[in-house]
C-alpha cells in the first residue's frame, strides 16, 4: 500500500478525482428505487425505455448540462447530444 500511496491519495490533491469508484453503483440504484416502487416492471421494452432516459439524464448531469432545457430539446426533436470523451 506504501508503494501506490500516491495513487490511493490523489483526491485529496486532485479535486476532479472522486473520493470513491461508486459512480456505477450509484448510476444503477435509480433502477432498483423505481422497481421497489413499482413493484417491478411489467415488459422488458418498459426497462429499456427506462434505462435510456436514466442514462442520458445521467450523461448530461455529469458533464453540467441543463437536464430541463434537454428533455424539452428532445421532445420536440432536437435532441442535445452529450460530448462524449476518447479513451485516453
Amino acid at each position: 500500500m506504501y508503494t501506490y500511496r500516491e495513487q490511493i491519495l490523489r483526491f485529496l490533491h486532485d479535486f476532479a478525482v472522486p473520493f470513491d469508484n461508486n459512480q456505477a453503483e450509484r448510476d444503477l440504484r435509480m433502477l432498483k428505487v423505481q422497481q421497489k416502487i413499482s413493484g417491478g416492471f411489467r415488459h422488458e421494452k418498459g426497462i429499456v425505455l427506462f434505462c435510456r432516459i436514466r442514462s442520458y439524464l445521467s450523461t448530461l448531469r455529469k458533464q453540467g448540462l441543463p437536464l430541463l432545457a434537454a428533455l424539452e430539446q428532445t421532445l420536440q426533436g432536437h435532441p442535445l447530444l452529450p460530448v462524449f470523451s476518447t479513451p485516453i
